[in-house]
């Protein structure tokens, strides 16, 4: 039976242990200044990406791997013997997933299983492992899909945004919007829903509200979490990222991982957001 090469993008913000553990392939996006284009981890950090955004008041763009990149970290695996399955980051909100499936129709049919995770970061980094404890235990490339595929519905997805600021800057609200949320300081919840981040509710006064009122939604599915792994996400909050580790590690009895999040995320929901992502599959 052929290996099987497991890739992810980088917006699946996997830990370096877990890429090096399970041999992944990272296949960055880009992080655009102007006319400067870097790769997403390999060629800039979150921590130069704000600095950058403080200095200048203006927020990079962001661009999918084209077919060419995804072709070229392929050709060798496959040329080696390997299978491949890529785990994307949703297409409502990328062309990364149209650009795999575009390189992976110059390969031979059975080889490139490409899958829309209609998720994003860490919701894409669970998928990941699954299919990576999958392969480690024997299962071919048809079987690992048909996991994946099954577990796309039952991921959950939710973060709570410190500031307005980027999501103004980013055109995601009003400038008005962003004013009476600053004054209110007004922390929006942002779920993943249908491979789209949707606003799930609002909460008003201190952070620590809107992180307990995440930490309780997590909590009210504690019977149905799949305690194989359970992941807290962040932007530069990781005090409170491991204060919600502990709590849940102690209240769900799961496996729970910190992870950060890379400049594409960090791009568009701004520093000291943070999220918890687990899966519902029992």
């Amino acid at each position: 039976m052929a290996r099987i090469k497991i890739f992810a993008d980088s917006t699946s913000d996997l830990t370096p242990q877990w890429v090096q553990q399970y041999d992944i392939g990272i296949i960055p996006l880009y992080v655009v200044f102007g006319e400067q284009s870097l790769k997403d981890g390999a060629e800039i950090k979150p921590e130069q990406l704000y600095a950058r955004v403080s200095r200048d008041g203006a927020l990079p763009k962001t661009a999918a791997p084209s077919p060419a990149d995804f072709m070229a970290a392929f050709q060798p695996y496959i040329e080696q013997g390997d299978d491949i399955l890529y785990i994307s980051l949703s297409s409502e909100l990328s062309s990364t997933y149209q650009n795999a499936l575009i390189a992976s129709s110059e390969f031979p049919e059975t080889r490139i299983s490409v899958i829309d995770s209609l998720n994003l970061s860490s919701g894409i980094g669970l998928m990941v492992m699954k299919a990576a404890h999958a392969a480690e235990q024997g299962q071919n490339l048809a079987q690992i899909t048909e996991l994946i595929e099954a577990m796309k519905p039952t991921v959950r997805t939710e973060f709570v945004i410190d500031t307005l600021e980027y999501l103004y800057k980013g055109g995601r609200c009003s400038g008005m919007q962003n004013l009476i949320g600053s004054l209110l300081k007004i922390r929006p919840v942002i779920r993943v829903t249908d491979g789209k981040m949707t606003p799930a509710y609002k909460v008003r006064g201190k952070r620590e509200k809107a992180l307990e009122q995440m930490l309780q939604n997590t909590l009210s599915d504690k019977e149905r979490i799949d305690q194989d792994l359970l992941i807290v996400v962040h932007t530069m909050a990781e005090e409170d990222a491991i204060a919600l580790q502990q709590t849940l590690q102690e209240q769900t009895g799961a496996r729970v991982e910190l992870t950060t999040a890379g400049c594409v995320i960090c791009s568009h929901c701004g520093p000291k957001t943070i999220g918890i992502i687990y899966n519902t599959a029992f």
